[in-house]
């Protein structure tokens, strides 16, 4: 591409999360625009793509690929069409972000990371966006300098307002706490080598036959511990926390304490409701970095090594789960592309 020009991208899969990020790339982000859009749905696809000049509309992402106006993928759709998309984009040599997960088991994962390697250079970046969370940034930079010393554990909490209809027990951990499996990864630089899950009697609140709440334990290579309370049908507010217990202090994120109110006997604030509203800063800076790298002909952020992992991780949590007891997790030795 001629980097005076925006970067043109193609959005495959316009439902919620692609849809976002239609408006994400034509409205807040610099230096790209969407040129095509791809879905299954053809309505729906041409819906999205006439509330943008010059944009496509597809059915097909190899005919979105082959334009000549598209320069990079943004993979918004069902994890399980990823691994197709992936391999499709190879094809181009197009550098991609693809939301989590990268696939949805480790085999296929492990297929697109190989063949990333044929390519010998990396082309995809993984959406893991709590990676460009402001508070994740500075817990992540505070860890780095070593002051609070070795970190011991880990404590996470992820809630959600209700869980949608067609969620399963499996899914809160292959859809939910695989954001708190990499975070895991990212902040204590460990690899995660054993799952054991928990679960209480379930709430009243959690639909039928849903194991809601679970407690998961993820032991390190690197002798810490890090739990993650679940609750997807918690009934009250969307909510991310993480503690880090380390050998000298502790560092604490996620409270949300940015404007507090006292009124008429009474004190409190507001609760956010979505996902979409807590990480709005973090997609956006996410989204535009790696517009910004891609445009400078790099790569960065979570590798499809990242995604592999990840998958590893959760496949044994639902082994966990579905098992009971400890279940260690099986990876490949790291290749050296991302290393």
């Amino acid at each position: 591409m001629d980097r005076r020009e925006p970067l043109g991208i193609a959005v495959i899969g316009t439902g919620r999360m692609g849809t976002d990020h239609v408006r994400r790339i034509d409205r807040v982000v610099s230096g790209a625009r969407v040129t095509a859009v791809v879905d299954i749905d053809a309505g729906r696809a041409g819906a999205v793509a006439a509330g943008i000049d010059g944009c496509t509309a597809h059915t097909d992402a190899a005919a979105a690929m082959a334009a000549a106006d598209v320069d990079a993928v943004l993979i918004a759709s069902s994890g399980p069409a990823h691994e197709a998309a992936l391999l499709t984009a190879f094809e181009y040599d197009l550098p991609v972000l693809c939301e989590k997960p990268l696939t949805p088991d480790a085999a296929s994962a492990l297929r697109v990371m190989e063949a990333e390697q044929a390519l010998g250079h990396r082309r995809v970046q993984v959406g893991f966006m709590r990676r460009y969370d402001s508070e994740y940034v500075r817990l992540k930079a505070l860890l780095s300098t070593g002051r609070l010393g070795r970190p011991l554990m880990l404590h996470n909490r992820h809630r959600n307002v209700a869980s949608p209809p067609f969620f399963t027990s499996a899914m809160l951990i292959s859809d939910s706490v695989a954001h708190e499996v990499d975070a895991t990864r990212w902040l204590l630089g460990h690899e995660i080598s054993a799952v054991t899950v928990l679960r209480p009697t379930p709430s009243a609140g959690a639909p039928e036959g849903l194991s809601d709440p679970q407690f998961v334990v993820l032991e390190t290579d690197g002798g810490a511990l890090s739990d993650v309370e679940i609750f997807v049908n918690c009934g009250f507010g969307y909510q991310v926390r993480a503690e880090v217990v380390c050998e000298r202090g502790t560092a604490r994120i996620g409270d949300g304490h940015s404007l507090i109110t006292h009124t008429a006997g009474r004190w409190g604030g507001t609760i956010t409701q979505d996902w979409t509203d807590r990480f709005a800063q973090a997609y956006d800076d996410e989204i535009q970095t790696w517009v910004d790298t891609t445009r400078r002909g790099e790569v960065t952020g979570p590798s499809t090594w990242d995604g592999y992992a990840a998958a590893a991780v959760c496949e044994a949590g639902v082994r966990a789960l579905e098992e009971g007891g400890r279940v260690e997790v099986d990876l490949v030795e790291k290749p050296p592309l991302y290393r």
